[in-house]
Formats: C-alpha cells, structure tokens, sequence
C-alpha cells in the first residue's frame, strides 16, 4: 500500500478521535455544572475531510503517474 492508500483511513481515525474528545470533554463540563472550555473550537471534522481529500487526490495522482 502507497503512502498516500495508508494515509487516508490513518486520517480519518485520528480524526474520528479528537472529535470524539472534543464532545466529550464538553459533554463532561456541562455535567459538572461547568461552563464550556473557553477556547476557540477547532472545526476537526472539517479539516479531517479536507486532508482525506487531499490524500484521495495525491493518490490518484500517484497511481496515475505510476502506470503512465
């Protein structure tokens, strides 16, 4: 498997994770009572499908190249 092949599920698993961490850990403060982190949220989702994209782009790219 290519680097760009391995890069895209590797993406969207480390993706799919700090999703997960960023609901979490505002679900966790408002059961504390808590508001919020104050930080900026970062659009994970967004930028997860765009790198995925990318690396979907690269590898057709790659692999046309490759045969050409």
């Amino acid at each position: 498997m290519c680097m760009f092949c391995a890069a895209i599920p590797a993406t969207l698993a480390v993706g799919a994770n700090l999703r997960a961490k960023q609901i979490r850990e505002r679900r966790e403060a408002g059961e504390r009572g808590e508001a919020a982190p104050e930080q900026k949220q970062v659009p994970v989702g967004k930028i997860t499908v765009m790198l995925a994209g990318a690396f979907v782009v690269a590898s057709v790219v790659y692999h046309s190249q490759l045969n050409g």
